[in-house]
């Protein structure tokens, strides 16, 4: 945990002053912030990837703090900003991520009523992981004209990079995990921190509460540039994928500058 805070705080401070930096140079951009919450479904190695039991059951909770770059406001006279294509159609979007889930194996070999089956039922993981970046949104519709109540829906789509920090945890109910790992698993399981990359696509809409605020819904996937996140590695035969997460989530958003 220590080593992600380390790896992290550099980060941290980076987003938090350059961007008061960037805004304060600009002196011309609205703002705009919120938090969002929602369940996150993992695709790791834990279980059958595409099967639907692993699916629907390798789930948990994210929560995120998000600040928008809204091009199409004036924060400095309160007003509309000169029309562009780019300021009408995109907001860059910077957040900040928590989210962890427990990790079981699902699917035939798991079910087998036999000591494979019973070490892959009681191989239990947890995933906790950090992350922080910036996306950029493209809305079909206009955003000055959403702002000014022409329709209460902005659907978008986004895309994006995160640095994110990762801290894994692997345990056996049957005792201790060494001696009681599934054979395909011997040499591949990691109880390590860590730090990478992951690529985030989105869509998802806003609705129109009210001059100063806007409730958002976000679907979300992430593919991370390791299969570390969930303390198993790839080259296990069992699955050659890095892993990757979708995550769900709904929030409320408050304009800062109107």
């Amino acid at each position: 945990m220590t080593k992600i805070f380390k790896t992290l705080l550099p980060a941290l401070l980076l987003f938090f002053f350059g961007s008061k930096a960037a805004v304060a140079q600009v002196g011309m951009v609205g703002q705009e912030i919120g938090i969002v919450a929602g369940p996150v479904a993992y695709y790791t190695d834990y279980g059958l990837r595409w099967n639907a039991e692993t699916n629907s059951s390798n789930t948990g909770i994210g929560v995120g703090l998000v600040y928008y770059l809204n091009f199409a406001y004036k924060a400095d006279c309160d007003c509309y900003a000169r029309y562009t294509y780019f300021n009408d159609h995109f907001r860059i979007r910077a957040e900040l991520d928590y989210h962890e889930g427990e990790l079981n194996h699902y699917g035939d070999i798991a079910q087998k009523d036999n000591l494979g089956g019973e070490q892959l039922r009681g191989m239990i993981g947890k995933a906790k992981v950090y992350e922080i970046g910036a996306h950029l949104e493209y809305y079909p519709l206009s955003i000055r004209d959403y702002t000014a109540f022409a329709y209460p829906i902005a659907p978008y789509v986004s895309l994006g990079f995160n640095f994110v920090g990762y801290d894994p945890y692997t345990y056996s109910t049957l005792g201790p995990l060494e001696d009681n790992l599934f054979h395909t698993f011997r040499g591949y399981v990691s109880q390590e921190a860590g730090s990478t990359w992951s690529v985030v696509a989105g869509a998802g809409m806003r609705y129109k509460l009210n001059a100063v605020s806007d409730l958002v819904m976000n679907m979300q996937w992430r593919y991370y540039d390791t299969d570390w996140l969930d303390g198993l590695d790839h080259d296990n035969p069992q699955n050659k994928f890095d892993d990757m997460i979708f995550w769900l989530n709904f929030g409320y958003i408050y304009y800062l500058n109107f």
